[in-house]
């Protein structure tokens, strides 16, 4: 009698096994009919250890910073062999943290990770920003030549991105933008722009002459201030990647930025910002490959989901396409693109699988964009299963005239475009080239235009409807 009982004890237990792991790869039902050849991607695997930020004498009163405490946490964790960082319940003010090897960073429910608004607390590194390597503060949360990383959980990661941010005047209300105004910071001479400080307001122009500049050292970039934002959550070289649950907001700059990853999981996650938030994208997906997003949530301030591989000369000389992406079953509310090619895309895009997904008031549906000089090939993209409601302009965009004015008159009429009348130019590695790309069942409920399709007269569209 016994042995029966501790037998259907012990199956139950198998099947409940089989439910959870086949509900942690719902994934793979993804591979089902994809257009091209992708390797199976594995979730990471972690010890069955853990360790509690409180643990390293972290306090989560939204006053006293923790930088050292969780860093002290995953470096324990990570040295000890891998497992799983608590982050419990409360405010947990911090400055950047470095994510290490076998370590997945797990916010529990009510768990608010608030990065610090001083900028000095962000040490200056070499990074890389908008596709070519520059000076920037260290990000909010960075990995670099690591494997098998996650944050995962239910709570929240806020990266103070209103402290760094320059805001343009007509993209608030007069009320808002006088209250942003009595806070403080600078507008500049035109009083259409707010920033954060006078560094940040003249930086672009400090960082020009240093670049230009011999022996520069990295400490006189500093002068720069704010202007130097980072992205939020920046991985470089990493490998076997998964994000699945938090709430990832108020970004700097970019949101998330895999750069030259390999084999990434994104599931599960909700990625904010206002929605006049200055790059305040929220997924750019840079020179990776393997990679799949799914069941997540975007309202942002620029392009919700993006494909970048590096811009002009030093995207081409990296020569490091990203591929192998599906993305499935993803919301996007505001954004200037709900899906967004380029217009960084120098080193290339392979194989991008985008289905069932649903955009809700993004500027653009389907966003395709490049220019001269950035060369590349952009090719094999499978875009099905498209629902957008509300937007503004296009349903669908490709415009090759990105660096230009908008590319076609007020009026909305493009046979009156100014680019119709410019020349051709030579055909040759600084000519961006789409091709191959096949989109099909489009639904969209109120757009002003279905398709503008603004191309080089070098490289003459081929449009064909079936």
């Amino acid at each position: 009698m016994y042995k029966v009982i501790l037998l259907k004890i012990a199956i139950l237990i198998i099947i409940i096994s089989n439910l959870f792991a086949g509900n942690d790869t719902d994934y793979l039902k993804f591979y089902d009919n994809l257009p091209f050849n992708m390797p199976e991607i594995k979730i990471p695997v972690f010890p069955d250890y853990e360790v509690n930020i409180i643990e390293f004498g972290a306090v989560g009163n939204g006053n006293i910073i923790n930088t050292q405490a969780i860093n002290d946490a995953i470096r324990q964790c990570s040295q000890n062999g891998g497992g799983k960082v608590i982050i419990p319940a409360g405010i947990w003010l911090t400055g950047p943290i470095k994510l290490q090897s076998n370590v997945n960073l797990y916010l529990k429910e009510q768990a608010f990770l608030q990065f610090s608004s001083n900028y000095k607390d962000y040490p200056l590194i070499k990074s890389n920003w908008e596709g070519e390597d520059q000076v920037r503060y260290l990000s909010p949360i960075s990995g670099y030549d690591l494997q098998n990383i996650a944050i995962t959980g239910h709570g929240i990661i806020d990266g103070a991105g209103e402290a760094w941010r320059p805001v343009k005047k007509f993209k608030m209300t007069d009320y808002q933008w006088r209250e942003l105004v009595n806070s403080g910071g600078v507008v500049n001479e035109d009083t259409d722009i707010w920033w954060p400080s006078e560094a940040a307001m003249h930086g672009a122009e400090l960082v020009e002459k240093l670049s230009n500049k011999k022996d520069t050292q990295i400490e006189e970039y500093a002068a720069a201030g704010e202007y130097l934002r980072p992205v939020m959550i920046n991985l470089v070289d990493c490998k076997n990647v998964l994000l699945d649950g938090p709430t990832f907001q108020n970004s700097p700059a970019w949101n998330i930025h895999p750069l030259l990853c390999e084999n990434i999981i994104i599931r599960n996650i909700t990625v904010r910002n206002p929605w006049f938030s200055q790059n305040g994208d929220g997924l750019d997906l840079e020179s990776s490959r393997n990679i799949i997003v799914y069941n997540s949530d975007f309202d942002v301030g620029d392009d919700a989901i993006c494909i970048k591989s590096g811009k002009n000369e030093f995207g081409r000389k990296r020569n490091i396409p990203t591929e192998n992406v599906i993305i499935d079953g993803c919301t996007v509310y505001h954004g200037h693109g709900g899906f967004t090619v380029g217009s960084e895309m120098s080193g290339g895009v392979h194989n991008i699988a985008v289905n069932n997904c649903t955009f809700i008031g993004t500027d653009v549906g389907l966003r395709f964009k490049s220019t001269r000089g950035r060369g590349g090939i952009v090719e094999d993209i499978y875009i099905s299963n498209i629902y957008m409601k509300d937007i503004p302009t296009e349903a669908i965009r490709f415009n090759l005239y990105y660096d230009y004015s908008a590319p076609i008159p007020e009026d909305g009429d493009e046979r009156k475009s100014p680019f119709l009348d410019r020349p051709s130019a030579p055909i040759n590695e600084e000519t961006p080239q789409f091709r191959d790309i096949k989109i099909k069942n489009i639904f969209c409920i109120g757009a002003e235009r279905p398709l503008l399709m603004v191309g080089l007269p070098e490289m003459p569209k081929n449009f064909i409807k079936r």
